[in-house]
């Protein structure tokens, strides 16, 4: 029994010592290392940039009330689409009292003057026509009257004015009407009923009513790296792929890039604006979070290989071509290289077309 153990034993130790030197002999021997083979075709390259942006109306107005007072009725509210003239909200005037008061007390004085010159006209009018007083004087009484009646109108209007913001005679042009001034949608309404607004003047803004924009006419407006600002111009075409709408894509011309940077995250970005063509069936929302795809550069029907089978060497450019498959060989051929897309790269001299050369390394042999 003890044999046959002591024979197991080193039956064993012999297998072991085998196996160690089979494994060292197979990891001295060297590594073959295979490549994949890929060929000089012909074909498109197209250098294109994506810049972020969002979609806007090329303008936004911003409706403000010419009289300052208590908006007592808002007749549109945000999508509604109005034309120019359309009454948006209505205003309450809260009087001055200073000025009611005076404006009532020019009323009552006026209707005083206007008693007045009407007992006169009509007595110097009998008078006149008893010959007992001249044509002058009787004309000069007649237009005494006439002014008072003119002024009291006036005193009444005025009184109108300082407390209801309208007068009689006026009322379609009234300030205290806030109406559009284009044709459009309204984008927004930051009011509501009860809310105090005050009137555009020379000294204040004002308060917005209402902002209204023609969204038939929308502009892609977005951020362009300092690195890419210099290879557009206006009227590039380019493509607007909205995020909320991703199966649609709008052609765009490029009409604005700003002349200045600004300093965004460490990088100098500068605006651009390009307008959109938007088709009727088309519903386009402002604020819609958009990337524009410009087209910088384009080569047609020119020979290209994948980039990664191009290798730099100081100033000049290589690849490999094949010399023979099994086993693999290769001959270090210097090219002339054009336009790149990050996939595929130009040749402009070194390769005919269908041409082997080497590629990337299988991945499946480096695991073996």
């Amino acid at each position: 029994m003890k044999k046959i153990f002591k024979y197991v034993l080193w039956a064993l130790l012999a297998g072991l010592i085998v196996t160690t030197f089979v494994y060292l002999y197979q990891k001295s021997r060297p590594k073959v290392t295979v490549y994949n083979i890929e060929t000089v075709t012909r074909g498109t390259i197209e250098k294109r940039t994506v810049a972020t942006g969002k979609v806007e109306p090329r303008n936004e107005i911003l409706i403000k009330p010419q009289m300052s007072g208590i908006i007592s009725e808002v007749l549109k509210e945000a999508g509604d689409v109005v034309k120019a003239g359309d009454i948006i909200a209505k205003i309450k005037v809260i009087p001055d009292m200073v000025s009611l008061s005076s404006a009532e007390s020019r009323l009552n004085r006026a209707q005083l003057s206007l008693e007045q010159s009407k007992k006169n006209y009509e007595r110097e009018k009998k008078l006149y026509a008893d010959n007992v007083i001249s044509k002058e004087n009787f004309e000069k009484v007649e237009l005494q009257y006439n002014s008072d009646k003119e002024e009291l109108k006036a005193a009444q209007e005025n009184l109108s004015l300082v407390r209801d913001g309208v007068s009689s005679d006026k009322s379609m042009a009234s300030n205290t009407l806030v109406r559009s001034t284009i044709n459009g949608t309204i984008l927004n309404i930051p009011i509501k009923a009860g809310n105090s607004v005050i009137q555009s003047n020379n000294f204040n803004d004002g308060t917005t009513i209402a902002t209204v924009a023609n969204m038939n006419d929308m502009l892609f407006v977005g951020k362009l790296d300092e690195t890419e600002v210099g290879r557009v111009k206006t009227g590039m075409p380019m493509d607007i792929t909205i995020g909320a709408l991703q199966e649609v894509k709008l052609p765009a011309l490029l009409e604005y890039v700003s002349p200045k940077g600004v300093e965004e995250a460490g990088a100098i970005m500068f605006e651009m604006k390009a307008a959109l063509t938007v088709p009727d069936t088309l519903y386009i929302r402002a604020g819609y979070s958009a990337n524009a795809e410009i087209l910088l550069d384009k080569r047609d029907s020119v020979l290209t290989v994948p980039e990664s089978c191009v290798e730099f060497s100081k100033d000049s450019v290589f690849v490999y071509v094949v010399k023979n498959n099994e086993p693999q060989e290769f001959e270090k051929t210097q090219v002339q290289i054009g336009l790149s897309d990050g996939i595929k790269i130009e040749i402009k001299k070194g390769l005919a077309l269908n041409e082997k050369i080497r590629g990337a390394e299988k991945v499946e042999d480096k695991k073996k």
